[in-house]
């Protein structure tokens, strides 16, 4: 996982999970990872339902468990809001809300929360999910687009993929860096012994005839020439080559001679 830029570690230290009456520890044991995972760890729990040290808490939490001993616990949710300059409530009910809301995805909605300062986002209930009365405390707010076949989202997942998305708008992937050797482009003098070495195989299997060999190797050359083959690519397929036409000779010498 690349590292952060103190910038962006500052940015993410500004983002507060909050969970609404949560209710199972098990849950809260997979949040708790899933933050460390993405390099989030402030939280506050809104009259929790179920104890964060819960052991099936701390068993799901694996190298989370510390996030779990630091979470706040408060008994409203306008007190869990204190010093926030934006909310973002999730919306996972389907039925119409206030057509003064626009709701939108994480993914639309969140590069103004990162721009805003200390902000919130906020999770409800296992059971219910936020209601209407807490979702207008929130300043937006998010939904995530699932299936219309089954746009249930349990929590600790619906948790992990806003996090997830805080993290990649973050912290874009970098380009994997190339592997020295096994990356480098095959020069010309390489693939045409490769061709050579291929003619002449499918030649003596009887794949190729000489008066056809021309046309169908042209085929064979665009084909690998897409293929864009790496030094060690052709060197793969130049031991294949190499074992075939060994095989070959060997069936030969094997066959009984005529009398």
């Amino acid at each position: 996982m690349q590292t952060p830029s103190p910038r962006v570690q500052e940015q993410l230290a500004q983002v507060r999970i909050v969970l609404v009456r949560p209710v199972g520890p098990r849950n809260l044991g997979a949040i708790a990872r899933v933050m460390k995972n993405m390099g989030l760890r402030q939280w506050v729990l809104v009259d929790p339902r179920c104890d964060p040290l819960d052991p099936e808490a701390v068993t799901m939490a694996v190298h989370g468990a510390d996030l779990l001993r630091q979470a706040r616990q408060v008994p409203t949710l306008a007190e869990a809001l204190q010093g926030c300059v934006q909310v973002f409530g999730t919306a996972g009910r389907r039925e119409p809300y206030p057509p003064e809301w626009q709701v939108q995805s994480p993914r639309q909605a969140f590069p103004e929360l990162l721009a805003a300062g200390p902000v919130a986002l906020v999770f409800g209930p296992e059971d219910q999910g936020l209601s209407n009365e807490e979702l207008a405390l929130c300043h937006r707010q998010i939904q995530i687009p699932t299936d219309p076949a089954y746009p249930s989202l349990n929590l600790a997942q619906a948790v992990g993929i806003c996090c997830y998305e805080l993290r990649t708008l973050l912290c874009p992937d970098p380009p994997l860096p190339p592997s020295p050797g096994l990356s480098k482009p095959a020069p010309f003098e390489l693939l045409e012994g490769f061709f050579g070495q291929l003619e002449a195989l499918l030649l003596q299997i009887g794949y190729l005839y000489p008066h056809t060999a021309r046309r169908k190797m042209l085929k064979l050359r665009a084909l690998f020439h897409r293929a864009g083959l790496t030094v060690s690519e052709v060197a793969l397929l130049r031991g294949i080559l190499r074992q075939l036409q060994w095989s070959q000779t060997a069936r030969r010498r094997n066959l009984p001679q005529d009398d």
